[in-house]
């Protein structure tokens, strides 16, 4: 079974509505899991929140900013580190770069796949427990023992697709 995020399908997103359903899953989880849900861990979620495109540290730092006052950055990875850890965020390797969980409950164990569009940015986080057994298969096969499976996809997004043929 493989469960995607609508953000590089070509059809219309409600972003408001998904970051909002994204901070209301951070909210419960933290509270489930007895987790501290910190101002500044907030603020860095709903900065990474902004867009689907994957944010650096410093791109966060940047939105957090205001007026004279910009976060530490080491304030900022730790917040990143704990929405990490948590499952709340997700960091794309080949980026240096963060972005939202917005699958909620949906984000299974199994490989994780994230789709970037190169043209416009964005990226979506997809998940295959098909996947998952085949690479685990794969690796334990070799007597690796794999500690997760991210695998990243680079293309264009329907939308781009779209824009382009037009």
């Amino acid at each position: 079974m493989s469960v995607i995020s609508p953000v590089l399908e070509h059809r219309e997103h409600d972003h408001a509505r998904c970051a909002a359903e994204a901070l209301v899953h951070a909210e419960e989880t933290c509270a489930r899991q007895g987790l501290r849900f910190t101002p500044q861990r907030r603020q860095v979620l709903e900065a990474l929140l902004e867009s689907h495109v994957p944010a650096s540290a410093y791109d966060v730092i940047d939105r957090l900013a205001t007026g004279d006052h910009r976060p530490a950055p080491i304030s900022v990875y730790r917040a990143l580190d704990f929405l990490v850890e948590h499952n709340l965020a997700h960091r794309i390797e080949s980026k240096n770069a963060y972005i939202a969980c917005d699958r909620g409950e949906k984000c299974t164990p199994g490989a994780t796949l994230f789709l970037i569009c190169d043209k416009c940015g964005a990226a979506a986080e997809a998940s295959s427990e098909t996947l998952g057994r085949l690479v685990d298969a794969e690796t334990i096969a070799r007597g690796f023992q794999p500690r997760q499976h991210v695998l990243e996809v680079r293309g264009l997004c329907a939308r781009c697709r779209a824009a382009a043929k037009a």
